[in-house]
């Protein structure tokens, strides 16, 4: 049997592609960009706390973070994903019912968080320890020079590397699976597994993974153009004078002395 041929019909049937298009677009991508969205905004604000608490020279605030971000960088997340889940189940069963999908942010959330805690930490740590005095030399306390000045330089300095975590947490969303889910609660990769097994042909998962990338390629290349426009600054908008000089933007540009002409 030719290899190719094999490879081309188990993976790349058109037909078995287009009959779980439909599902993957009404029902698969709404699902995982739920989770993904949910989980990374979460993430992030618990990421931020925790970068803010491991950079605290109190050591009750500091310890506590440490080890958090030990323990959950350290656990596979298909587990940490089964411990909350199944854990919580009946909790999650008293107050929402049987939606897995609280729970599974819940624990995709807590996964991100011990990465992204560690992005800001970094971040925030990489900015000059003279931008902080500055600001309480104009009368900033302690909090408003975070929040305003540090905090701020911070993020935009790891921003590539967050935006990167965030694509790990649009693939990790493809784990919830293993909670169960309903049929109209299942999300990009769960839908192709379906298919897959039903018709013997791959082809469904192949198209799952082509959604991830029309989500994550995008982001991608729309953070570095972003990371390179902050670090680029404004582009120079004025023509050159005699003189060489430059109206940048937002500038307006000096007059020049009037010369006399020499002859």
């Amino acid at each position: 049997m030719d290899p190719l041929g094999t490879l081309w019909e188990t993976f790349f049937d058109i037909d078995s592609m287009r009959e779980a298009l439909p599902e993957m677009l009404t029902v698969g991508l709404p699902n995982t960009l739920i989770l993904a969205v949910s989980a990374a905004l979460l993430g992030s604000l618990l990421g931020m706390v925790l970068a803010i608490a491991g950079i605290s020279r109190t050591r009750w605030l500091r310890w506590p973070a440490r080890v958090y971000t030990d323990v959950f960088r350290g656990l596979p997340a298909a587990a940490t994903i089964l411990l909350i889940g199944v854990g919580l189940a009946p909790l999650g069963m008293e107050v929402w019912g049987p939606n897995p999908y609280p729970l599974g942010i819940l624990a995709l959330s807590l996964i991100a968080a011990a990465y992204i805690g560690e992005i800001f930490r970094s971040g925030i740590q990489s900015v000059e320890a003279a931008q902080l005095e500055g600001a309480r030399a104009l009368g900033f306390s302690w909090g408003e020079a975070m929040r305003l000045v540090i905090v701020p330089q911070g993020v935009r300095r790891v921003l590539p590397a967050w935006v990167n975590q965030l694509i790990a947490l649009i693939k990790d969303s493809s784990l919830v699976y293993f909670l169960g889910l309903l049929a109209s609660q299942r999300e990009l990769f769960r839908i192709g597994q379906d298919y897959a097994a039903n018709t013997g042909n791959q082809s469904a998962l192949l198209l799952a993974g082509l959604f991830y990338l029309a989500l994550t390629v995008p982001l991608t290349h729309a953070v570095n153009w972003i990371d390179r426009r902050l670090r680029q600054g404004r582009a120079a908008t004025g023509q050159p004078d005699d003189d060489g000089g430059l109206a940048l933007a937002g500038e307006t540009a000096l007059p020049q002395p009037h010369r006399e002409d020499p002859r």
